[in-house]
């Protein structure tokens, strides 16, 4: 092992993007779990409004529904990509540490970079596609505002809260 200098400066790189990529992630999976709030109390509500007979209600929620899970559909996928992106930063920082002892073990590094990047480049234009879209959920709840009986969704609301039983379980 002759000098090892060259080894740390090609691990700056892939180090690098390890921490991007986990930044990333951690953002995605913030922006996740909101949209999965979001959609199990659109749910619960939509069951509400269906069981109490209001159906221009449901068909409303029912559509909101369906722009949130086209979105979170999106993020899911920005998601596994940067994953990937992640796995292939850790791969490439292996393989150029086994580089010193197999010299083809650079050259596959070089290619796991390389995918690598191309996963984080895709998962980044899933998350920009989420975020071209991200108000359209908003501007939808505007549209359909009007059709939300807000009288009687208060009244479910305060049968909920004195402990009136309801038809709805959430699971465990």
């Amino acid at each position: 092992m002759a000098d090892i200098t060259p080894l740390f400066q090609a691990f700056v790189a892939p180090a690098i993007f390890i921490s991007a990529a986990a930044l990333l992630v951690l953002s995605l999976n913030v922006r996740l779990m909101g949209m999965v709030t979001r959609l199990r109390q659109f749910l619960h509500d939509k069951h509400l409004a269906a069981t109490a007979g209001r159906l221009q209600e449901a068909e409303a929620l029912a559509d909101q529904i369906a722009s949130i899970e086209g979105r979170a559909e999106k993020i899911r996928k920005a998601f596994l990509f940067t994953l990937l992106c992640l796995i292939g930063a850790i791969a490439t920082c292996l393989l150029l540490g086994l580089g010193l002892y197999w010299a083809h073990a650079q050259v596959l590094a070089v290619f796991v970079f390389v995918v690598a990047i191309l996963a984080l480049l895709i998962g980044t234009i899933f998350y920009i596609a989420e975020v071209v879209v991200a108000l359209s959920s908003v501007h939808d709840e505007a549209k359909y505002f009007h059709l939300i009986d807000l009288s009687a969704r208060a009244r479910s609301e305060e049968k909920t809260a004195a402990g009136e039983p309801e038809s709805w379980h959430r699971p465990g």
